[in-house]
């Protein structure tokens, strides 16, 4: 009997991810969130021949960068960042009142990083939750990950593993990653008190400046980005304001390509 359609486009489906899931449980270096620092990150990595790939916990990867400020989906980067925008081919517009200072689509920002990181080769698997790090013989080895929905459902379903080089904590303000590095292995960080110093209130550019500072590895093969980075160190948030995103995204990346040799 030949196979329908429906057989056809469901196998074709299958064995794709299959073979997509199957090549990412083994990686030089697994992101966990899919927030705009980590794209950027994913995207120059992946240019300089290193396997990555992202684990996002929604279903549509971007961070905080969808919504803009307050749902206006604008945001605003400095001028600094403009050559990473440029090599996304995002497009911006000058703030006249504002020298230095550049507002883009929100919308397109997020597309624009999604799509520009998959163009460089890096995978994002989507709707998927990390709920452990793999942790062996005193440094961190990889990932433990399950369905997002078996997550949120409660449902007691065993996990799959990823193995990696390097884990880089993109999973924004709780610094999720890090956190059960810290709680689960007891690791000491490198930060003042070996621990996690927490997030400060709002000062824009002293913000935007920490952002990019407190990229950093933090423990043997643990890096962290964007506000992840800054909740580690004590640093001070800064709103819909992305440029110190974009280059903690591209510091990142050429930290961990060192690291792994690429």
């Amino acid at each position: 009997m030949s196979s329908t359609p429906e057989n056809l486009i469901s196998s074709a489906i299958v064995r794709k991810f299959s073979g997509k899931l199957l090549d990412g449980l083994k990686l030089d270096v697994a992101i966990v969130g899919g927030g705009p620092s980590a794209l950027v990150a994913a995207r120059y990595l992946a240019k300089r021949g290193v396997k990555v790939a992202i684990f996002e916990r929604k279903l549509a990867p971007g961070g905080g960068t969808w919504g803009g400020g307050m749902l206006f989906n604008e945001v605003v980067v400095q001028q600094s960042a403009l050559e990473i925008l440029d090599e996304f081919s995002i497009r911006y517009e000058a703030l006249a009142d504002a020298p230095g200072y550049y507002t883009l689509d929100s919308v397109e920002m997020a597309s624009g990083l999604i799509f520009g990181a998959l163009q460089a080769g890096a995978k994002i698997f989507n709707s998927v939750s990390v709920e452990d790090i793999v942790f062996k013989e005193g440094k961190v080895n990889g990932l433990v990950i399950n369905w997002t929905p078996v997550e949120r459902l409660g449902m007691h379903v065993d996990p799959l593993t990823v193995i990696s080089e390097c884990v880089l904590d993109g999973t924004g303000h709780p610094s999720e990653i890090i956190r059960l590095a810290v709680d689960k292995a007891k690791i000491t960080l490198d930060t003042p008190t070996g621990g996690i110093l927490g997030e400060k209130p709002m000062w824009v550019d002293n913000g935007e400046a920490s952002t990019v500072e407190n990229t950093r590895e933090y423990f043997p093969g643990l890096f962290a980005c964007g506000m992840s980075a800054n909740n580690c160190m004590g640093g001070y948030r800064m709103g819909p304001v992305f440029g110190g995103m974009l280059l903690s995204g591209r510091k990142v990346a050429g930290l961990i390509a060192e690291r792994v040799g690429k």
